[in-house]
């Protein structure tokens, strides 16, 4: 059996499958998609570009409480499956970031800013940037902030398209690759249960009061009585309304009547880098003031969030050393937390970053692969003694209630949805079939694969960096579409974990496909809706909105670093004014000379700049020596997935993060029982992300309504 840690073997065995699975799917789910749509989604729009966070989780909590709630008052109760699919269609609903929020329409919005950005004018790509992604930046759809003129019918019927790809693939591929993981090999899934278990909280509320009594008078194993996870979810939403209130609140309203809103608590941090400049020079510092970074610290794995304490201190020591040595030397005092970051990403991290990512993904591809037989056969063995010498079947459909469908089916889908990617990629960017063929056929299953089974085995994923990057970067192709391109490499190895977790919840695997059918036209014309109303009202990012200025800045420097690697505007302009090419006798000699001048092109752009191979080395050397040295010794190896994950990011959430984990592991755990506390951890985040949501619903409306107002002619 394949070593994991004895910190994740507690999750194992937190839930067991029930014995029926209910379908869940009916008219109180479809009324929650347009709750969801109508009521959470402008909030979730507000809350990520104001803050920075994000209230998917909350908005969904919310969703279910109110109709829970309704459906008692009109003496009736919602039963399981009821809940956990209405849950199910709230998540896709609020499926969001907090650098895009609200749903696909803020992909469009952020393309805008980026062709009129002034790094894209800088770096000279702002007039190469193709129509079919984002229109020219003279365009009225660009300039008249207007998301439903004619110039972006051709970007929205392209997210339209990645978007159906991406939901026939969730449930074709993925679906195979949850069959071959948790029924032909048992693999354990040990967080799975994590998940299911705050989605089941919500069944203590619908509990009758003498069946809640029966459970509060037992002992768990420990010898705890357990905890309330209705209680406690209800004591993270008032943590959350109180802080929301000063954190949402106080800000919206008094952008009402100002001119710029007041923030009492700095959004989305409190930047210290120019007043620490002088001690820690070259180090971005500051502090996000937030109590569900505290909480989230007690949530996650405990060695992971000390991993990532462990690399953000180093950081912060390495950095003026850096600096110092004349490696770190484009800062410049004065710098911000963004331009810092930046520029020292370019001169160290971004290099270093590389280097560990490649050796933890090469450690955990490896040892995947190298555990497939032995964990594969093993299983088996077990699966044929516990059925009575029977091997379970990858091929037949199970008849056990789940909702099961055929997994050849599943693969013809996945190959034809994946053949109309690929044409429509092609069209947009001829000479790259061989390209995309890679990744449909081999990439995108390889590490789809290789999740799947890491997450069941340890629970954690992993992902082989810069592959996309390095195949068009190695193509030769020099103009900037290739890296908008829909280019279908997604990983859907997480999909496994989904469907355990609502294996777990006992909900009919049918319900689900049927939610997602019916949600994503709802999210793709509301999404719209109000992002073309807050668009049109005013510039998206400006001074009402902190977070998406600092965000949506970095993120287009990177951006726009990655394209100039590729981007030649001399090759550009001479294949544009060559209408008939040019007719010579092949010389041999002369064959390797393309490449020797891509390779001298590819040397002169910002991105090959940025690359440094001996600090690519030095991060892949560091990660493999500390990993050998943990397995050697036997300590958490989740300590080195939680280094490479802090290894030059930012330290603002460090304090608060590692104190959540200290407070719940060396307090919380202790005085509630290990088991107890995990099990109730996750109800308590959801309550608090609920209460700052509630917050945000009602600041919304009013921002909305004051914008409505503003822009009307009487």
């Amino acid at each position: 059996m394949a070593r994991t840690d004895r910190e994740l073997e507690q999750y194992r065995n937190l839930l067991k499958p029930p014995a029926e699975f209910e379908r869940g799917f009916g008219w109180t789910t479809i009324a929650g998609i347009f709750f969801c749509g109508l009521i959470m989604l402008p909030g979730s729009i507000y809350l990520g570009l104001m803050t920075g966070g994000t209230i998917g989780s909350a908005a969904t909590w919310v969703t279910v409480i109110l109709f829970s709630e309704m459906t008692r008052r009109a003496m009736k109760t919602m039963s399981k499956g009821s809940l956990v699919i209405l849950l199910h269609v709230a998540g896709i609903m609020m499926a969001t970031n907090a650098l895009l929020p609200g749903g696909p329409a803020a992909s469009l919005v952020y393309r805008a800013y980026y062709a009129a950005s002034d790094v894209v004018r800088d770096m000279g790509l702002r007039d190469h940037l193709p129509t079919w992604w984002v229109p020219p930046p003279d365009s009225p759809a660009v300039t008249g902030r207007d998301l439903f003129h004619r110039d972006w019918i051709a970007p929205i019927l392209i997210l339209a398209m990645s978007s159906l790809y991406a939901l026939v693939s969730k449930y074709t591929i993925g679906y195979f690759f949850f069959r071959l993981c948790s029924d032909v090999e048992r693999l354990p899934f040990p967080l799975a249960p994590v998940s299911a278990q705050g989605t089941l909280a919500l069944a203590d509320s619908t509990k009758k009061p003498e069946e809640l009594e029966k459970e509060a008078a037992t002992l768990d194993e420990e010898g705890h009585r357990p905890l309330s996870k209705w209680r406690v979810f209800t004591l993270g939403a008032a943590i959350g309304l109180a802080f929301g209130f000063i954190q949402v609140g106080v800000p919206a309203v008094t952008g009402l009547f100002l001119d710029k809103p007041v923030f009492i608590i700095p959004q989305p941090y409190l930047d210290t880098t120019t007043v620490t400049e002088a001690i820690l020079p070259a180090t971005p510092t500051g502090i996000t003031i937030e109590p569900g970074i505290i909480i989230t610290g007690m949530v996650l794995p405990f060695w992971a969030i000390v991993g990532s304490f462990a690399a953000i201190v180093s950081t912060i020591v390495l950095n003026p050393l850096l600096h110092a040595s004349d490696i770190l030397v484009q800062w410049q005092p004065g710098m911000n937390t963004v331009n810092t970051t930046f520029v020292n990403g370019i001169d160290f991290w971004l290099s270093f970053g590389i280097g560990t990512s490649f050796a933890i993904a090469a450690i955990s591809v490896f040892s995947t692969l190298r555990d497939i037989v032995r964990r594969t056969r093993e299983s088996r063995r077990l699966a044929a003694s516990r059925n009575g010498g029977e091997s379970p079947s990858l091929w037949r459909t199970p008849n056990n209630g789940r909702g099961d469908w055929s997994v050849p089916g599943s693969l013809v889908l996945y190959a034809i949805s994946a053949a109309g990617m690929v044409y429509v990629a092609n069209r947009l960017v001829p000479g790259l079939l061989g390209f995309l063929l890679f990744f449909v056929c081999i990439y995108c299953p390889f590490i789809s694969y290789v999740n799947a089974r890491l997450i069941g085995l340890t629970g954690q994923s992993v992902s082989i960096p810069y592959v996309r990057e390095g195949c068009i970067i190695l193509s030769g192709y020099s103009k900037v579409d290739v890296w908008v391109a829909p280019i279908p490499y997604d990983n859907f190895g997480g999909m496994a974990n989904s469907f355990r977790v609502s294996e777990l919840t006992g909900v009919n695997f049918r319900s689900l496909v049927i939610s997602d059918i019916v949600a994503l036209p709802v999210l793709f014309i509301l999404s719209f809706v109000f992002w073309g109303f807050i668009w049109k009202s005013g510039p998206v990012p400006s001074d009402a909105y902190p977070a998406a200025r600092l965000n949506w800045e970095l993120s287009a420097k990177n951006q726009a670093l990655f394209m100039t690697s590729t981007f030649h505007p001399e090759d550009v302009r001479q294949a544009d004014a060559q209408v008939e090419p040019e007719i010579r006798s092949p010389k041999p000699e002369t064959s390797p000379q393309p490449v020797r001048s891509a390779a001298m092109r590819f040397a002169d752009t910002e991105f090959a700049r940025a690359l440094h191979p001996k600090y690519i080395a030095c991060g892949g050397a560091v990660t493999i020596a500390l990993f050998a040295l943990f397995s050697t010794l036997g300590l958490p190896v989740l300590f080195i997935y939680g280094m490479v994950r802090g290894f030059g990011s930012l330290p603002h959430t460090m304090v608060l993060e590692i104190v959540g984990a200290l407070v719940g592991r060396y307090f919380l755990q202790k005085k509630f029982g290990k088991s107890n506390f995990l099990k109730a951890a996750p109800a308590i985040l959801a309550g608090y992300y609920t209460g700052v949501g509630l917050i945000g619903m009602a600041t919304i409306a009013l921002n909305l309504i004051k914008n409505a107002v503003s822009s009307a002619p009487f």
